[in-house]
């Protein structure tokens, strides 16, 4: 080409792409900005798809899951702000082994039952009267790990071990949940636990239902902790601990609620021999009736069952409120209405307390002023 035709070709080209000039890249959102999916699964792969598709989604309806035995429905790389919603009923196949059933973790993560949905862990499968002996049982639903959180109207059935672990949570807020293990007290249900707290800071259950056979609740370390309005049947009451081990129980309180049909009202439990801390526990406005056992039990002698030996120091009980507490005719003939066996334990308010309906325990031992294990 002659040089001055190529300098004009040049031109011209270079005028159209003035002209026209080409788009900008397509900027990509990052994955805290990106428009998340509402995510459903349901049958035999709903649980697997939905632990696979946890980034994926905002919001997880997991509907008539059927978990395969041995599996965990794992959803704990959730992503902040997920909402996980159960629908219609979530069943898991039958495998001994430790579980659990339900692993749920992350940030501002908002657990939803919804109407008539109900995660059945068909405990009768596994429940041999043995608790943690016997067959190996896998516990249920573990709510390790979550921070401003909440759990709303969750409803499990037949648990065949501990039902619900809390652990390591900050400022979680279970409302209306039910654990519903009524058919273990005729099918050999044991050690089903219906909370157990461990590790945790600023942990409210409200309005919780928990019929089973063993603690209804057990704090066994933690601090700002509370349990209201609630009512649990068929179990061992309210319970801290046992605490030992150096672990430390720290502003629990109990409140606003009912514990019948029960082996104990309130229990609380340091274990002998052993290091740690309760202090400023609260029990406030409690209704017992029906206990078999202990209407109040508070003891620094446990070990591996309640009154065993002689008190040790090693648990200071200090700051122990107990008031308002209505067990008039709540304990069964054969029961004991109050005892209290203590090597270390001080500062105590003790007010409006009537446990009566069982025997008074003869063998109290430094029970702190003005607290008293006489009933008449």
């Amino acid at each position: 080409m002659h040089p001055l035709s190529q300098t004009l070709a040049l031109a011209a080209l270079a005028a159209v792409a003035v002209a026209s000039p080409v788009a900008d890249p397509a900027v990509t959102q990052p994955p805290s900005l990106a428009k998340r999916a509402t995510c459903t699964f349901s049958g035999s792969n709903g649980a697997s798809q939905a632990s696979a598709s946890q980034k994926a989604c905002a919001t997880i309806v997991l509907s008539n899951v059927d978990v395969p035995a041995g599996q965990t429905l794992d959803l704990t790389s959730l992503n902040d702000g997920t909402t996980v919603i159960f629908e219609g009923n979530t069943t898991w196949g039958y495998q001994e082994w430790l579980g659990p059933l339900v692993s749920i973790a992350g940030n501002f993560i908002t657990v939803q039952g919804a109407s008539g949905a109900i995660l059945n862990g068909n405990g009768s499968r596994w429940w041999d009267g043995k608790g943690d002996k016997g067959k190996v049982k896998p516990k249920f639903f573990a709510a390790h790990n979550l921070q401003s959180s909440s759990i709303n109207n969750v409803y499990l059935k037949n648990t065949p071990h501990q039902a619900v672990s809390i652990n390591s949570c900050t400022n979680l807020t279970v409302t209306g949940m039910t654990v519903d293990d009524k058919d273990g007290d005729t099918q050999g249900g044991h050690n089903t636990d219906g909370f157990d707290i461990g590790s945790s800071t600023g942990v409210v259950i409200d309005g919780a239902q928990v019929y089973n056979q063993d603690d209804c609740v057990a704090v066994n370390s933690g601090t700002n902790i509370i349990f209201k309005n609630g009512l649990c049947s068929g179990g061992h009451g309210l319970s801290i601990g046992s605490v030992g081990g150096g672990n430390t129980v720290d502003t629990v309180r109990f409140q606003d609620s009912q514990v019948i049909n029960s082996d104990n009202g309130i229990r609380v439990k340091a274990k002998a021999n052993q290091t740690g801390a309760i202090k400023s526990v609260t029990y406030s406005n409690i209704t017992i009736s029906g206990i078999a056992n202990y209407g109040i039990l508070i003891e620094q002698n446990y070990n591996n069952g309640d009154l065993h030996g002689q008190p040790t120091a090693g648990v200071p009980i200090t700051n122990l409120t107990i008031q308002q507490i209505n067990g008039q005719g709540g304990v069964k003939s054969g029961g004991t209405n109050i005892a209290i066996v203590c090597a270390n334990c001080s500062n105590w308010t003790w007010s409006g307390v009537t446990v009566t309906g069982g025997k008074d325990y003869g063998s109290c031992q430094g029970v702190p002023a003005p607290a008293t294990c006489k009933t008449s």
